[in-house]
């Protein structure tokens, strides 16, 4: 039973508790063994909460009610960063949160959402320190590999969810983007990974925004209709929310086999600005899903945003990045009860909040104008004519592990070569437009690498219709990555 279920999604194993053809607490045994069993190879889940899982399940089995949730007794696992649970530990890869022992006080909206569609949380996933590499080797917990090659990333900042749906612990896990930390482990172990509009779900109550609003969170699954359905759970706002995304006109879930109509769909399978290289297999990545668009009837041409060239976007996006990160450790130390200490975090951070500290008020207040002003020069591009940018997700695959190491007299190195990784994402960040990850090709070696489809502000529902299309043309399904359940 516990492989046979490992094979289903989460869609598909709340049918079975409502069909009765098996319990909540059935499910989640049978995904605690599967943690049990992996997990020691991939290093996915740091923080497990398995004793607490079974007693939630062990509940829902007793309680039909929960049959009424859209995914009752589902497992299911949270990033450690974001989706604070009350009373359970969060330490965002930081050793002094854990040395604290420190544990959140509230709920996270987006964790009530999870919990409240009956999802039963297995615990945390890794993360690097505070989510800034587009790899997970953090030195609280050490790197978490990747189930279609162990010698190779899982990616990041989401890495251990996107290791743990790879590899069949669970079928979805939470993850967050706030330049590709959604997509590119979505990339690097096949999976579906969907970053939504800026302001598609709440931070609430801790936080209005992240990241000067580069940041969001979803999943990271197995199917379109998956991300589909865990999107309508958790979008929306809460009460004294900043801002917010246009409501949704129907279900995010109604849009999977819903007809696109036929799509005009700008490719940039190169370099998105100067000094990027693109890997061909990257490049392949982008050019095979264009193909299966255009036997799908899509019209695909070679254009993109001019503005998408623009080399500003990327000092605007680290004055940003650097000044929160800047933030975070002084919000850290409030939460401690003292200033934090080069000693506190790894030698990249604290690197990375220097170059926040030197940043002026009025140098970041002309950053954000200059990302507003890019946002609109973007937009323009869709609003000319196009439905979607097609690229590469990466314009590298899945590196090694040990790659992002840093010498002690280089502490930023790691960040520079953090830069092929997001080069095609980050400045979707910038905008807060949708984009998703689809699993559409493989490298000789086996390793799955994405393509990226980017859609107006607001029109997931575009993203979803098409990528249905392309997982029912190019079912992806069918590879499994050989460290897996």
């Amino acid at each position: 039973m516990t492989d046979l279920l490992a094979d289903l999604d989460a869609v598909a194993q709340a049918d079975l508790v409502r069909r009765k053809e098996v319990t909540p607490l059935e499910l989640v045994e049978a995904a605690i063994a599967r943690v049990e069993r992996i997990n020691p190879a991939v290093n996915a889940v740091v923080l497990p909460a398995l004793e607490r899982a079974r007693d939630e399940a062990a509940r829902a089995t007793r309680d039909r009610s929960p049959a009424d949730r859209p995914f009752p007794g589902v497992p299911f696992l949270m990033k450690d960063l974001g989706g604070q649970e009350r009373g359970a530990p969060a330490y965002m890869g930081m050793k002094c949160l854990k040395q604290a022992g420190w544990l959140e006080p509230v709920s996270s909206h987006f964790a009530e959402r999870i919990q409240g569609a009956g999802f039963i949380s297995l615990g945390r996933t890794n993360t690097p320190e505070l989510g800034l590499l587009p790899t997970t080797e953090p030195e609280l917990f050490g790197p978490t590999r990747n189930p279609w090659n162990l010698e190779h990333s899982a990616g990041g900042s989401s890495g251990g969810a996107a290791a743990a749906v790879a590899s069949g612990m669970v079928p979805a896990a939470h993850a967050s983007d706030g330049g590709g930390s959604i997509r590119i482990p979505a990339s690097h172990c096949g999976l579906v990974g969907l970053k939504p509009t800026r302001g598609r779900s709440s931070f609430g109550p801790g936080a209005g925004e992240r990241w000067g609003g580069f940041s969001c969170e979803l999943v990271v699954s197995k199917t379109v209709r998956d991300t589909a359905a865990l999107l309508d759970v958790v979008q929306g706002a809460m009460p004294g929310d900043p801002y917010f995304a246009p409501p949704p006109k129907r279900l995010f879930s109604s849009e999977v086999g819903a007809d696109p109509g036929r799509l005009r769909i700008g490719l940039l399978d190169g370099p998105p600005r100067e000094g990027v290289r693109v890997d061909p297999e990257c490049a392949e990545a982008a050019r095979a899903a264009a193909r299966a668009l255009e036997a799908l009837g899509h019209h695909v041409e070679a254009a993109h945003p001019e503005a998408y060239r623009d080399t500003g976007c990327g000092k605007a996006y680290v004055t940003v990045v650097a000044s929160s990160v800047a933030r975070a450790l002084d919000a850290v130390g409030e939460k401690l009860g003292r200033v934090l200490t080069e000693a506190d975090v790894e030698p990249m951070t604290w690197a990375i909040a220097e170059m926040g500290r030197a940043t002026p008020v009025a140098g970041y207040l002309a950053m954000v104008e200059w990302v507003h002003r890019f946002g609109r020069r973007m937009a323009a591009w869709w609003d000319s004519g196009f439905d979607l940018l097609l690229t590469p997700t990466a314009a590298e695959p899945p590196p090694r592990i040990g790659e992002f190491h840093a010498p002690p007299d280089v502490p930023l190195r790691p960040f520079l070569r953090a830069a092929p990784f997001g080069a095609f994402t980050f400045p979707i960040n910038l905008t807060g437009q949708p984009a998703i990850s689809l699993p559409l090709h493989w490298t000789a070696s086996g390793l799955p690498v994405g393509a990226m489809l980017v859609a107006p502000y607001a029109r997931e529902d575009v993203l979803l219709r098409v990528a249905a299309q392309l997982e029912q043309a190019r079912p992806w399904r069918e590879r499994r990555a050989p460290t897996r359940a």
